[in-house]
């Protein structure tokens, strides 16, 4: 049985309607929930704080991000006792029964994933799915599908088009009912979780076609004054978090990390802000890893420092 640590706070105001919803998911629909912050991320603190430790569960404590998610009321209950100042709660994609395949369509800065999708399913000759939608707080869609469970579907950014992000094995999508810093996700309109359709085969196949799993660091290739990843800047470092096993995430984090803050040119706010996304989406839990990837910038700066001292 998993265990937790005693907690003495008091629920906030957002927890009893976040547990409701995630008990609802999980009695009524068998959908593996766990609880969430305001901010989306996990809520339950890392079972390993402060140390390098590859666990997705195993050791029996709470406090592994999207490890944790489970479809047991008794569970859920405990998992949100452990976080009384959850605001909403996660929903396990990839995982039995249901396989869950979402698609996060976003709606903001300047990006319309929602009419990008849209393109691409006219391009590629497939109906958009009329199935179970969630209305995001800034406006955007998630749109839950069933995947067949060879499939593995993967979790990616931008791979298909601008704002168009898929949410597969390992990953997770906020539950409708969710309290986020803008706004409650809620279902669409004339939606509900009973009408959840099987992901296009088309759909499944552009996926397999444009995402290459990465087995090995991203090779590299030399260039004036620094290196460059041999396929972009930041995109194949996001991808190589994402692709990660279950055993090796904080090492890929602080892998790519080190790499971004090198001499690629990357904003390192923008790195930072990614990569802690994709590590987060993999069940990474925030805290530790902002701290690791804040140790690789450190150990990426005193690399700089070190090779500006040698050519000086």
């Amino acid at each position: 049985m998993p265990r937790s640590s005693p907690n003495t706070h008091h629920p906030g105001p957002w927890w009893h309607p976040a547990r409701a919803y995630a008990l609802s998911a999980a009695t009524l629909y068998r959908l593996p929930v766990f609880p969430l912050t305001r901010s989306k991320h996990p809520a339950i603190p890392s079972a390993h704080p402060g140390a390098d430790v590859s666990c997705a569960g195993g050791c029996g404590s709470f406090g592994h991000g999207v490890h944790d998610a489970s479809a047991d009321p008794d569970t859920v209950r405990r998992l949100f006792a452990a976080a009384p100042w959850a605001a909403g709660y996660g929903i396990a994609c990839g995982r039995e029964p249901l396989f869950l395949f979402g698609l996060d369509l976003d709606h903001k800065s300047g990006v319309d994933g929602i009419a990008n999708f849209h393109a691409l399913a006219t391009r590629h000759a497939f109906a958009v799915p009329a199935t179970a939608t969630v209305v995001t707080q800034s406006g955007g869609l998630h749109l839950w599908l069933t995947a067949p469970a060879v499939a593995r579907v993967p979790n990616t950014v931008g791979l298909l088009a601008p704002g168009i992000d898929t949410r597969g094995h390992g990953g997770y999508l906020v539950g409708p009912g969710s309290l986020g810093p803008r706004g409650r996700y809620r279902f669409a309109p004339d939606s509900g979780p009973t009408e959840i359709e099987r992901v296009p085969d088309q759909l499944l196949a552009l996926l397999k076609a444009s995402h290459k799993p990465v087995q090995e660091p991203p090779q590299l290739t030399g260039r004036r004054g620094g290196f460059r990843p041999a396929e972009g800047h930041l995109e194949p470092l996001v991808r190589f978090v994402l692709d990660c096993g279950p055993n090796d995430l904080n090492n890929r984090l602080y892998w790519a990390s080190r790499k971004a803050f090198g001499d690629l040119g990357i904003d390192p706010e923008t790195a930072s802000g990614r990569l802690l996304e994709a590590a987060v989406l993999r069940g990474h839990p925030e805290t530790p890893a902002v701290r690791t990837i804040a140790s690789a910038r450190r150990g990426a700066a005193r690399d700089t420092a070190g090779r500006q001292e040698a050519s000086g």
